[in-house]
């Protein structure tokens, strides 16, 4: 059994940037900042997002690889960053037009449906009027036996 006061202890120690003479040892500590126009590594200026053009040009920083310059780095994360929310806006925009688009398909729905259903009932009202018609003019002829009304076929007795 080892001792418990080895358990968790990274084997990599944070050293002082100015002591690494090259860029894989100096990005490998995230508190460095290697510059390659003077080949130095330096403390990141941590007061600063990015780093002013006093300690390093962004164009020849380097920091986290040594084979992308802070600039590029910036960019890429800009960009992948830009496209994941313009993803989300796209998406959420997506979500609300689909339901707008079946509220929209259900209101049109039912206005067809109500449509159908006065264009039915009008048709029925037009059948019942025909038929009341029809009724009238057989009665007038006397093809409908009914004795009160005064157009009645004289019968010889």
């Amino acid at each position: 059994m080892g001792s418990l006061g080895q358990i968790g202890v990274h084997s990599f120690v944070f050293s002082a940037c100015t002591t690494h003479s090259t860029c894989d040892t100096c990005v490998h500590n995230p508190k460095c900042l290697w510059c390659s126009t003077n080949g130095t590594c330096t403390d990141y200026p941590v007061s600063y997002v990015v780093p002013p053009p006093s300690v390093c040009k962004l164009s020849q920083a380097c920091w986290g690889v040594c084979w992308v310059n802070l600039e590029a780095l910036i960019i890429a994360m800009a960009v992948v960053i830009g496209t994941i929310i313009i993803s989300i806006g796209v998406c959420c925009c997506c979500c609300c037009c689909c339901k707008k688009s079946h509220s929209r398909v259900d209101r049109d729905e039912e206005r067809f449906s109500r449509r159908r259903e006065e264009i039915r009932q009008r048709s029925e009202d037009r059948k019942v009027e025909r038929r009341v018609k029809h009724d009238e003019i057989r009665k007038k002829y006397g093809l409908i036996p009914d004795s009160d009304h005064p157009y009645s076929k004289f019968e010889n007795e």
